[in-house]
């Protein structure tokens, strides 16, 4: 089953994405400044949210991990 008619599993691929953004603009910013606007701009609003959520985002990868690894 693919990750769109799968709930859980699309929210752990937004998770990811989040993370990863997050991540890369952390270390690269310039890679993600200058794609502010367009379809590149998804990157740069997710590395937003993971910069400025995340003390929830931590606590939904945390939360979906015990779920990935207990529940399943």
């Amino acid at each position: 089953m693919s990750a769109i008619f799968n709930f859980q599993a699309l929210l752990t691929v937004l998770l990811l994405l989040v993370c990863t953004c997050a991540y890369v603009r952390a270390l690269f910013p310039s890679m993600l400044d200058h794609n502010k606007t367009g379809i590149l701009g998804i990157f740069w609003k997710c590395a937003r949210i993971g910069e400025r959520k995340s003390a929830y985002v931590g606590v939904a990868c945390i939360a979906m991990a015990f779920s990935i690894l207990f529940l399943q």
